[in-house]
């Protein structure tokens, strides 16, 4: 019997996704459990699993093209089967090039009417046939997709105005040029194109919209003193330079030994009831291309600066590639976004929901500063919190940064 293939729910926060690569082609062999396709989530890229056996009798969503959850996508079946009644389910197809030979006479290609950026109120050149279809070769369209080129922006050179293999080569060539403003001219109105936002940017945008009008926050800062903190990161890095310790994940272990004494911060309004968390799972934003993703180091308590500088490196490059697995990068009792390394002083972070508290770390530098009567230079550094008022008291969220402090100032507290 025909097995449905359906755009799956890979994250806790994915409403729709996008076909990033298909891993069979249509007439493979499938097996229950084998990989079937790379799916493109709002937050990684992660494959999707066959759930029958049989063969790939039919693709329904292209490479490249989205699908909202439950959507029927593609159907593994027999090689003989009859699968008339499923694709009836299945939604138009969208269009598609058609790749071709690189004969002397294309072939017909199908009809294109795809969206196209306007420039000045007028539409790009395309490569089409008389007929108003585009044609293009399975090598120059292998070699456009790789490249990021627009085939919709080429004219062709080949027989009919086709795209070939020299018209890819001469754009991978060229310098790119800078890219022509999509507007209309209103006096005095700046010129602006307009991109479509990423799953992730659309996501971050839903996100922050329950949480800063929702959440009533209140931001508490505070300057640390960071010159025995850097002694003992140089000390450690001295006796084993593998380790790399950095100067957040030494931030990250002391807020999470401070969590620990106060519980308080560590939880999260939960309609009725507020919840705290027996361990300090700490997010770590790291800034990726289409945005901002915050992998998590589970009971940051209790594991050591290694362990946790060497679990930050790992999560950090994997969710630059967009290989993090949903629960590596949701469920955080607490987040720590860190823009010193940019050269920002101070800034306010906005909270996570659920979680109750953010701390926005700023740039460590050296500073003129008042010790015992007398003017020294010292690392300091600023750290903001944002508070959830409805968890987290301003008196709460002061005592926890006073220990924070405390400890980041005297870093031996965390081997006592």
């Amino acid at each position: 019997m025909a097995t449905k293939v359906i755009m799956p729910k890979l994250s806790p926060t994915m409403e729709e996704g996008q076909i990033s690569r298909w891993l069979k082609k249509e007439g493979d062999k499938v097996s229950m459990g084998e990989p079937l396709a790379e799916i493109d989530t709002d937050k990684a890229t992660m494959e999707m699993q066959a759930l029958g056996n049989g063969v790939l009798r039919k693709i329904l969503i292209n490479e490249g093209q989205s699908a909202p959850l439950g959507q029927l996508i593609a159907v593994i079946g027999e090689p003989d089967e009859d699968i008339a009644s499923l694709l009836s389910e299945a939604p138009p197809a969208l269009p598609q090039l058609e790749e071709q030979k690189e004969t002397d006479e294309p072939p017909p290609a199908p009809d294109l009417k795809p969206p196209q950026p306007q420039v000045n109120g007028r539409q790009p050149q395309a490569a089409a046939s008389d007929s108003g279809r585009m044609i293009v070769s399975p090598l120059a369209a292998r070699m456009a997709a790789e490249a990021g080129i627009d085939l919709r922006s080429l004219q062709g050179s080949g027989p009919g105005g086709r795209i070939i293999k020299r018209d890819i080569e001469a754009v991978i060539s060229k310098p790119a040029p800078a890219p022509a403003p999509s507007y209309v001219q209103h006096a005095g109105a700046a010129a602006y194109r307009d991109e479509p936002a990423s799953q992730i940017r659309q996501t971050i945008a839903k996100r922050l919209v329950t949480s800063l009008g929702p959440v009533p926050h209140f931001f508490l800062t505070t300057e640390i003193e960071m010159d025995r903190a850097a002694e003992m990161r140089k000390g450690i890095n001295a006796l084993d330079p593998d380790l790399k310790i950095s100067i957040n994940d030494i931030i990250i272990k002391v807020a999470a030994a401070a969590l620990v004494q106060h519980p308080q911060v560590n939880a999260s309004f939960q309609e009725k009831i507020v919840r705290y968390y027996e361990q300090a799972d700490i997010g770590v934003a790291v800034a990726i291309e289409d945005g901002l993703i915050t992998p998590v180091v589970r009971a940051a308590n209790q594991k050591s600066l290694s362990q946790i500088a060497a679990e930050v490196r790992e999560l950090a490059e994997r969710a630059r590639s967009k290989r993090l697995k949903p629960e590596e990068y949701t469920g955080a009792t607490f987040s720590i976004s860190n823009l010193g390394m940019f050269g920002i002083d101070e800034f306010t972070a906005v909270i996570n929901p659920p979680e109750g508290a953010i701390l926005a770390v700023g740039a460590m530098s050296a500073k003129p500063v008042v010790r015992d009567n007398e003017i020294v230079i010292r690392q300091m550094m600023r750290v903001t919190m944002s508070c959830d008022h409805r968890v987290i008291d301003g008196a709460t969220g002061a005592k926890f940064l006073q220990t924070f402090k405390k400890i980041l100032e005297n870093p031996l507290y965390l081997v006592v």
